[in-house]
C-alpha cells in the first residue's frame, strides 16, 4: 500500500505541484528523482511534498501512514 510519488494529499484536498520530493526532501524540480521514485515504489515517504517538513511515518503489516504535522494531511 503506496502513494503515488505525486505529492498527493488528504483526499478532497486541492492536488498542487509538490515543491518538494516525498523522498529525498530536496526541490522536486531539481534533477529528475528517478532514484526516488523507484525507492517510493517500496517505502512510505519521509518528507511533506508542499513544506518539506519530515513526515511522522508509521509503518505496519498491512501498510503505511504517514502524517505532516503542520498541514495535518495523511498520506497512504
Amino acid at each position: 500500500m503506496t502513494a503515488p510519488h505525486d505529492g498527493a494529499v488528504t483526499p478532497g484536498a486541492t492536488r498542487a505541484e509538490p515543491r518538494y520530493c516525498d523522498r529525498c526532501g530536496e526541490p522536486a524540480a531539481t534533477g529528475t528523482h528517478d532514484g526516488c521514485a523507484r525507492a517510493r515504489a517500496l517505502e512510505p515517504p519521509r518528507y511533506c511534498p508542499a513544506c518539506r517538513r519530515r513526515l511522522v511515518v508509521q509503518v505496519v503489516p498491512t501498510g503505511w501512514t504517514a502524517h505532516c504535522a503542520e498541514h495535518g494531511a495523511s498520506i497512504g
